[in-house]
């Protein structure tokens, strides 16, 4: 059973006198319908599910007047359920298909407030990036990311380590054959990524190939939405962008190059095809601050910034690494260990803060992994692939801009010395948690 951290905020939202209809975004295959319909059989009589990419006819409901009252006797009829507000979820997926669907969560918050309603879809994020489609107010959101280490330390059923994940402080180290308990989930983290699917198959069988094909599978369903979905002119584009990630990655130094697409390749022809990747939630854009003052978006250099792919098992695979390396302690990071080590850092500070981060860079001579907000703290967060923590980087940073905390994210041990905050790999979901408290 894959279990998820947004299950309790579901059950916050369906509780909440004030909730509007919800926005579920998140990727294709993030487990988004299977966690909705969980919600739904566990917290209601009745759940009442309607895709609107597999029944076209749906949109037909939404032709014309749309009156939430009309539009829920007809969904009745349809289901076979009486939807009842206080009793039954009703669950529209797929909802950008349907424009009509999407504008009319609108008026089910001014007159049906006190239905359970949720919208999800795959690529939401590209509806909502069109104006006409965005109900402003009217929604209340939430976003599914691929799964954490923590998540699947919980689908394991290993609840005793989840639970003290939570309790770590940096008082004192982490005992070793605890610490090597974690360390064996980061394995499994990077073996499977997040996807759920993935994660089912080697937490039932720990079957490599089986874990390896699914993944395989995944990445081929959203090479099929480029050609299903995005703007004909900038398929060719996104393809060369999707593509080149995981060289971009390789790099010494990873800033998005345009060159490194084709020669002579410049922003302006590919700013349409990023954004889409972006939007679709296939990649992370993160944008390089010149100095961290606040506030924190006036220093952004739009034109300087990294991209990185939505979950690290999708990029292991995408750049061809075989699952086994994961396997052998020997060699966990030493296949193309600064991106793998920096896209699964990034993964887990965004899901567990919905906040994306920034980098910085001094010209050559210093580069800061992510530079992330929390409360009135702008901190410093530099990435190690393995135990060697001597750094360059962060000594010109600290020595520029005499930050109140750092931390530093290698595969030692917990540790605080001064403001330094050293943390292994595995608890970057737990950044924002400590730094409450420091």
């Amino acid at each position: 059973m894959i279990k998820r951290h947004l299950f309790e905020k579901l059950k916050k939202w369906m509780i909440d006198k004030d909730r509007k209809p919800l926005i579920l975004k998140g990727l294709r295959q993030v487990g988004k319908t299977s966690l909705l319909k969980k919600f739904g059989e566990e917290c209601f009589e009745s759940t009442a599910y309607f895709n609107f990419e597999t029944d076209k006819n749906l949109a037909d409901f939404f032709n014309g007047s749309i009156s939430p009252d009309r539009i829920i006797q007809g969904l009745s009829i349809l289901s076979g359920i009486s939807i009842q507000p206080g009793r039954t979820l009703v669950i529209f997926d797929e909802i950008q298909e349907c424009n009509n669907a999407l504008n009319s969560l609108k008026y089910f918050c001014e007159n049906k407030r006190e239905l359970h309603l949720v919208a999800a879809g795959s690529l939401l994020g590209i509806a909502l990036s069109k104006p006409a489609s965005f109900p402003v107010g009217k929604v209340d959101f939430m976003t599914l990311y691929p799964l954490s280490v923590s998540e699947i330390i919980m689908s394991a059923g290993n609840d005793l380590l989840f639970d003290n994940l939570k309790k770590i402080e940096l008082h004192e180290p982490i005992p070793e054959p605890i610490f090597d308990q974690y360390n064996d989930f980061l394995k499994t983290y990077f073996i499977t990524g997040g996807m759920p699917e993935a994660v089912a198959k080697w937490i039932e069988s720990k079957d490599l190939e089986k874990t390896e094909q699914i993944i395989k599978n995944i990445l081929q369903a959203y090479e099929y939405d480029f050609s299903k979905h995005a703007p004909a002119k900038d398929i060719p584009k996104i393809r060369e962008i999707w593509e080149s990630v995981p060289n971009q990655l390789g790099r010494e130094n990873k800033k998005f190059v345009y060159t490194a697409l084709k020669p002579g390749a410049r922003a302006r022809e590919y700013k349409d095809a990023i954004n889409w990747l972006k939007d679709a939630g296939l990649v992370y854009k993160i944008s390089r601050i010149s100095k961290p003052n606040f506030p924190i978006s006036s220093y952004v250099d739009p034109s300087s910034f990294k991209i990185y792919m939505a979950d690290v098992g999708l990029l292991r695979v995408k750049s061809r690494l075989p699952a086994s390396v994961f396997l052998e302690s020997s060699r966990l990071f030493t296949e193309f260990k600064g991106a793998m080590s920096e896209n699964f850092v990034l993964n887990e500070l965004i899901s567990s803060s919905g906040e994306q981060p920034f980098y910085w860079t001094s010209d050559a001579a210093a580069e800061i992994e992510f530079i992330i907000q929390s409360d009135t703290k702008i901190v410093p967060v530099e990435v190690k692939s393995g135990t060697n923590v001597q750094s360059k980087s962060l000594k010109v940073y600290r020595n520029r801009y005499k930050p109140e905390v750092e931390i530093r994210i290698s595969q030692k041990n917990v540790g605080k010395e001064n403001n330094m905050i050293s943390l292994p790999l595995f608890m970057s979901s737990e950044i924002h948690r400590l730094l409450k408290n420091v």
